[in-house]
């Protein structure tokens, strides 16, 4: 599915690109010829200004050219002097001349032989005869022998029309350059498409990269939350089909409180997808209040103090600093001193972080054995103008091994209690287990209030989690 979805993109790309670079090559090609018809139009009349002034006009001297009634001489050029030096000229450059009478006639050509060819006055023509000339004929393509570009000038005066001059230039000065522009052009529209075509491959496998990515992750949410459904509805079912099976109201006691505490787990694990669904999609804002951070720390410490205490556990939100060495800290924690509980107010959505702090508490209670001792604090920045605040969660649990931290915030991941525990550690997890979702839910939240979350764990020895928010 993803390959041909980055296909596709990669053949859109790559075929609206090749439209955009033949439509310039096409306006780039039409732009170059029309400069060169131009340019050639240019100079012919540049040639046909130039003999205009080398013309020699004389007056007829027979009497019977005086007008009788303007008594103006009537005037004629001399062809012989007003040609001869022109010819050698224009032949260097491709150009012919051809000088009519006023009636029409042709006196004198460059060309080897009459070419036929009304006589009509223009600025820039291009016209076909049906013959080649001079030993260049040989190299020019078919079509070129045929054309010639030609610009037609009357010359006179005062009223008196002295004849017309035509100049013309082989059409092949216009033909071979936009030929050899059009091979480059193709060449390099197959280069640049198939540029193209590679960069497009290879930007459609980044742009894809994202989605396939989530997809998978997709695949393996919803399989997780089917696994985690799966299991509790399975096990009412069972305890529904005992207690209807056996009459004994003291078995319907005993598996009513299996279902009700199956229930309760199964509402805690639909509310953690809800909550993480709302968030994926921003369906749910943050409802951002002010929010005294040391008395939602001593609320929450209240409420899990009782859990405990079942456990035989200590729980502390401690007024003395932590070890100067920073042991069992992240490296960021020695930035910060501890608060002196006074009313510590940050921007937030007071909901989110009571259930941020819960989630950590409840774990470093649920993990760490009988006997043992979970501290929290909260700490503001040593540095001045920094308005951060930091919390401090200790435990002094089992711990967590190096090969699952990079993993621990990962949705619905939770570490191997019988290749990393001891029996009576896996016996004590395997009766509180959650569902993975806890940490994955606290690093969402400290995303949404713009901080950070680390976390620093030896086994055996203790995790220390370390909350970082924006005062």
């Amino acid at each position: 599915m993803f390959q041909a979805t980055r296909r596709r993109l990669a053949l859109w790309y790559t075929t609206v690109t090749a439209v955009l670079i033949l439509l310039f090559a096409t306006g780039f090609y039409w732009y170059v010829r029309d400069t060169l018809v131009e340019r050639i139009d240019d100079t012919l009349n540049h040639v046909v200004e130039v003999v205009q002034r080398s013309l020699v006009i004389e007056p007829l001297e027979s009497d019977l050219t005086i007008a009788e009634t303007t008594r103006e001489p009537v005037l004629h050029v001399n062809i012989d002097a007003s040609f001869r030096s022109n010819a050698a000229a224009v032949e260097d450059d491709h150009i012919d001349l051809e000088w009519f009478s006023s009636t029409g006639n042709l006196l004198w050509s460059t060309f080897s032989a009459p070419i036929d060819i009304p006589l009509h006055q223009s600025n820039g023509e291009t016209v076909r005869v049906e013959r080649a000339w001079g030993n260049e004929a040989e190299s020019w393509t078919e079509a070129d022998r045929g054309k010639l570009r030609q610009v037609t000038q009357r010359l006179q005066v005062g009223q008196q029309v002295l004849g017309y001059l035509r100049v013309s230039h082989p059409w092949f000065e216009v033909s071979k350059p936009s030929q050899q522009l059009i091979r480059d052009l193709a060449v390099g529209t197959v280069l640049v498409v198939a540029t193209v075509a590679a960069i497009g491959w290879f930007l459609s496998g980044l742009a894809i990269a994202p989605v396939r990515e989530s997809y998978q992750q997709l695949k393996q949410f919803t399989a997780d939350a089917s696994h985690e459904l799966r299991n509790p509805i399975a096990v009412i079912q069972t305890n529904v089909q005992v207690a209807l099976a056996d009459p004994d109201p003291h078995m319907y006691q005993d598996q009513l409180q299996v279902v009700e505490r199956l229930t309760r787990r199964l509402g805690r694990l639909v509310d953690d997808l809800l909550f993480l669904a709302r968030q994926d999609g921003g369906i749910t804002a943050l409802r951002r209040e002010p929010v005294d951070l040391n008395e939602l720390v001593q609320e929450v410490v209240e409420e899990q103090k009782a859990i405990a205490s079942e456990k035989s556990l200590s729980l502390l939100l401690i007024a003395s600093h932590f070890p100067a060495n920073g042991s069992h800290l992240p490296a960021s924690s020695k930035e910060f001193v501890k608060d002196s509980g006074a009313p510590l107010l940050i921007q937030a959505d007071r909901d989110q972080i009571t259930r941020l702090l819960t989630n950590l508490i409840s774990n470093a209670v649920r993990y760490t054995p009988p006997g043992g001792q979970v501290e929290v604090s909260v700490q503001r920045s040593k540095q001045p103008g920094n308005s951060q605040v930091q919390v401090l969660v200790k435990d002094t649990g089992i711990g967590i091994s190096a090969e699952s931290l990079p993993h621990l915030f990962d949705r619905f991941y939770r570490v191997d209690p019988a290749r990393t525990y001891s029996d009576m550690q896996q016996d004590s997890l395997e009766a509180t287990a959650g569902s993975g979702l806890g940490l994955a839910i606290a690093k969402v939240i400290v995303e949404n209030h713009q901080g950070l979350i680390q976390v620093e764990s030896s086994l055996n020895q203790g995790t220390t989690f370390a909350v970082t928010l924006p005062l």
